[in-house]
């Protein structure tokens, strides 16, 4: 059984999907990019803060369902510039422990929805 997991901490989906959906006891959060949930416009003043504003999409997320980023098991990183790498990785480990970071894959892309520069998506285990 499956429950779909939303909070308008987080940008609405811009498509055909859910924030994420709650499987038993794994949430699947869907890609986050840098809207800013309370403006609905795109926070692209810089890679460092557009990283924060992805991030902090995710962390609403998961304080919708009582997780931390702790509860991560899973996330994948799409840029469209490795050259971001660094600005992203700096960001993105704020959020982490070292000792207990999920398991990872960092991918560049060609596109982005509406051409971003960083989309992540996580799964969180309660």
């Amino acid at each position: 059984m499956k429950k779909i997991i939303t909070t308008k901490k987080a940008p609405a989906p811009i498509g055909p999907y859910n924030q994420a959906t709650l499987a038993g006891e794994t949430l699947y959060i869907s890609g986050q990019i840098a809207l800013n949930p309370n403006t609905n416009k795109l926070v692209l003043n810089s890679i460092e803060e557009e990283t924060k504003q992805v991030m902090e999409n995710l962390k609403a997320i998961l304080n919708e369902v009582n997780l931390t980023f702790e509860n991560v098991v899973k996330s994948t990183i799409f840029i469209s510039d490795m050259n971001n790498f660094a600005a992203i990785n700096q960001v993105y480990g704020n959020y982490f422990n070292t000792e207990t970071a999920p398991a990872r894959e960092t991918v560049e892309v060609a596109q982005l929805p509406k051409s971003v520069n960083v989309e992540i998506s996580m799964i969180a285990v309660k």
